[in-house]
Parts: structure tokens; sequence; C-alpha cells
């Protein structure tokens, strides 16, 4: 009789047989490259990144730079120093960017870097903080945007994201443009289905099984045997279960106190790597300004950041994908434009501070340069266990929670993009949550790449609709910008404790 092992690998390969041909195709459209021969031989463009990093460009300058002068007000918001419990929501402006970010803070922060930086040197790390600065301003742009036009409901719940500000505020901004609107919704939500189920969701389950496997010994360790995957996402999944059953509200009492643990946990485990090596530091820092302007850095930079690091693992930085307006549209708020100064926060926790530590550590340790392991999680583990034989341990814990929160998030933006495409109901609620949890196990037992590769495409396609929107709506994102500022500066708006 067949060992579970081999099953599982017949599995995997039927359904890469049957699924690969087609999604390979989908990834290649998506992920259309440009060559850059010119520069270097080899270096490729893919197209998608492009239209990132284009829109936050043309968003900071359209707002003037709008995410740096938000940075101030923000923190105001998320201390709760305009919470009114009486405006319509579910969740707290702190809730709300705890979940946004526990879907943002994922592989990307591990694995990306290193592979960026692995391909464009020390210099790749500037590269990618220019790249979440950008994304901050694209971030309060399409949270903006989902408060602004989000359905609240009689019994309080909340339905916001890009597919409906693509049908209201395109048939809002003119009515010819409402069918225009309605099938970028559906596109949208198409995607975000795809990206949840996929990258949202089975990839996480997957990595997460293999670093616990691991550490525990491998193969033959404690999760070496047969059905390990099984058991490893059976369990993942009841967590997940038991947390998104409730709804947004739940997930955010989870998330407002899993993600600051977990961010404090895992920079104070690359600060022990950095005061480790603390006479080296400045060597780091100046390799990582050097380099940044190199024709090798520089380009290669950008391509390691922006392409495989966004590819790879793309919740490292979800601007653009309109994912985070999903989460943001629960908040508890009267002025849309509030959450255009809490989102641009996400960026500099995620990129700006998570991503540029776990660089500080890759560079300082020069782990990034060990041709003998493959660019990814092995190199920050690398940089972990010059530390210590057993930190790769806490690499492995902080791993597996910010697999779990991510799951967590994206469980919501799946949930409100099928609620969108089949209707507000308890059968379409409960249906998804179990689907959800039922592809936690797939994920964690399988190795599906075709599957995985795929989602990937889902992910990066949010961004079509998504975005094509932003630049249509944006006179609207600036007037309702202005307009709170304007309010704010005049003493209109006070915190709550000062209203009388």
């Amino acid at each position: 009789m067949p060992s579970d092992s081999v099953l599982a690998a017949s599995f995997d390969e039927q359904v890469d047989g049957f699924f690969a041909p087609v999604f390979d195709w989908i990834t290649a459209v998506v992920f259309y490259a440009v060559p850059l021969d010119f520069i270097d031989e080899g270096v490729e463009l893919p197209l998608i990144v492009v239209w990132l990093v284009i829109a936050g460009f043309f968003f900071t300058v359209y707002l003037r730079g709008f995410q740096f002068r938000a940075f101030r007000h923000a923190i105001e918001l998320i201390r709760g120093r305009y919470d009114d419990p009486r405006d319509a929501g579910e969740v707290t402006h702190f809730q709300a960017l705890a979940t946004a970010v526990s879907g943002t803070v994922g592989l990307g922060n591990i694995a990306g870097v290193a592979i960026a930086i692995s391909l464009g040197g020390p210099g790749a790390t500037l590269w990618m903080i220019i790249a979440g600065l950008l994304g901050m301003c694209t971030k309060g742009v399409e949270c903006t945007l989902g408060v602004k036009y989000r359905n609240v409901y009689p019994d309080g719940r909340v339905s916001g994201g890009p597919m409906y500000y693509l049908t209201k505020g395109l048939r809002e901004k003119n009515p010819r443009l409402g069918t225009l609107g309605k099938v970028l919704a559906v596109l949208f939500c198409i995607f975000t289905l795809g990206g949840a189920v996929g990258g949202g969701n089975m990839f996480q389950a997957n990595q997460a099984f293999n670093q616990a496997q691991s550490v525990t010994g491998g193969d033959d360790g404690l999760l070496g045997f047969g059905a390990a995957g099984a058991v490893f996402g059976f369990v993942l999944a009841l967590l997940v279960g038991a947390v998104i059953i409730g709804g947004i509200r739940s997930i955010a009492r989870v998330t407002d106190k899993l993600v600051p643990f977990m961010a404090v946990f895992y920079v104070l485990a690359c600060l022990t790597v950095l005061l480790a090596n603390f006479s080296d530091i400045p060597a780091a820092l100046w390799a990582i300004v050097s380099q940044a302007f190199s024709p090798e850095a520089g380009f290669g930079g950008i391509v390691g950041v922006l392409i495989q690091g966004f590819r790879r693992a793309a919740f490292s930085n979800e601007a653009g994908l309109g994912s985070a307006a999903i989460a943001h549209s629960a908040v508890k708020t009267e002025h849309p434009a509030t959450e255009g100064h809490v989102a641009v926060l996400e960026p500099f926790i995620d990129t700006v501070v998570i991503c540029t530590m776990t660089a500080l550590a890759i560079v300082i340790t020069g782990t990034y340069a060990d041709e003998a392991s493959d660019a990814g999680v092995e190199t920050t583990s690398a940089a972990f266990e010059t530390v210590v034989g057993w930190f790769p341990i806490v690499l492995a814990v902080a791993v597996i929670l910010f697999a779990y929160s991510t799951m967590l998030a994206w469980s919501y933006y799946g949930l409100k993009a099928a609620t969108y495409l089949f209707g507000e109901s308890m059968v379409v609620d409960r249906t998804w949550k179990l689907v959800f949890c039922l592809f936690v196990i797939i994920g964690a037992s399988s190795t599906v790449e075709s599957v995985i590769g795929f989602s990937d495409s889902m992910i990066f396609l949010m961004s079509l609709p998504n975005i094509i929107g932003l630049y249509i709506l944006a006179r609207v994102v600036k007037r309702e910008l202005n307009g709170y500022r304007a309010r704010i500066d005049s003493g209109e708006i006070l915190p709550v404790a000062e209203r009388t």
C-alpha cells in the first residue's frame, strides 16, 4: 500500500498537472516583463510593478507629500483621541490599523527582503525604503475612499473597499461611468477571492508548516511523519476558524493584541542580531547608502525589491492593491479622511521599520553573500543563527505568527469580496469561512507550486481595477483630505475629550 507521503506527492502532481498550463499562462501575462538589456543583460522589469510604482509617485506629487504631513495626526488618531463610540462602524482606528497591518506583515518582511538584497546588494535596502514611502500615499488614498463609499447596515455591520468606491464613486463622478465601475468592481472581487485562497491562505499555511517542521528536526523530527502537514493544517484551521467566525470585530480584538506583540518580538530579535555585531553597524549603514547609487545596486535593487520581493511575498507592502481599504472601511468614524491619515502608517511600519530591520540583520552579518543557502528565509535564518545556534527558532515563531495574522486579515478581505458578488447573507458568510478553513489544511499539507504562482497573479491583478478607480477619483480624495485638514486646523473638529 502506498505511503502517505507518496499519496501526497501524487495528489500534488495531479493538481499541478491539471492546473499548471492555465496558471502558468496567467502568471506569464500578469508578470510580463520588458527586457532592460541597455542597463544590464538579463534584467527585466514587469509592467505590473511599473503600474504600482507610478501610482505611488503620482499621488505623492498630486497630494504634495500628504503622507509626511499626515504622520502626526495619524498618531493622534490611533491613540484614540478622536474615537467617538457613537460613530458608525465596527472597530477603532487602532484596530483597523492592526487588522490591515496583520495582512501585510508576513513572509515579504523575511524572505522578500533577503531576495532583494541577494539580487541587488545592500543598496537595495534604500530603494526598499523609498518604495515604502511612496506606498504610504497610495494607502492613504484608497482608505479614504473606502470609508467614504462604504455601506453601513441597520445592524451596525459595515462593508467597504474598492468594490464599493468603484461602483458608487464612479457613478457619482459621472453616471456614464457606472457600468465601468461595476465591471471593475466584479473583477476586483474575483481577483481578491483568488488571492485570499492562495497567497493569503495556502501559501501562509504552507510556509508556517515548513518552518515548524524545519526547527523540529525536519523529516526525521517531530513533524516528519507523512500526515504531519494535514495535522498541522487542521490545528491551524481551528485557530483561524475560532477567530474569523466572529467577523471583523473578533478579528480586530485579536490583531490589536497580536500585531504589536509580533512586531515588537521580531524587531527585538533583529536588534539582538545588531547588538551582537554592534561594531559593524556603521559599515553596514555606509554599504546601504553608498551601494544604493551604483548601477548594480540601483537598478538591481529596484528589480530585487519591487519585483522579487513583491512577487514572491506580495504582502510586504499592499499599497495599490486595495486590500487595506476593506479593513479600514469598518472603522468607527464620520470622516473618511481619518483613515487616509491612519493608513499611511502601514507601509511605514511594514516596510520602513520591519523590513529595514531584517535588511540590517542580513547586511551586518553578511549572510546575503553566502551562495550555499537559498535567497529567502534561509538567508534571514542564517543571520539569526550568527547570534546563537537556537535563534532560528525565534524566526520560526515569527514566521508562524506572521502567517497566522495574515490569514485572519485575508479571510475578511475574501469574505467582503464574496458578499459583494453573492449578497450579504449568513449562508455566504458561513460558506466562505468554511471554505477558507479547508484551504488552510490543503495549503499546509501540499506543495502545489502552480496554485501559489496563480495566487500571486491574482493579488497583483487586484491593483489594475483598483488603481484605475483611484486615478478617476483623485479629485474626490484631494477634496476630502483638504477639507478635513481645514476643519482640524480651524478647531471645528476637536478631540473627543475637548468637545462640549
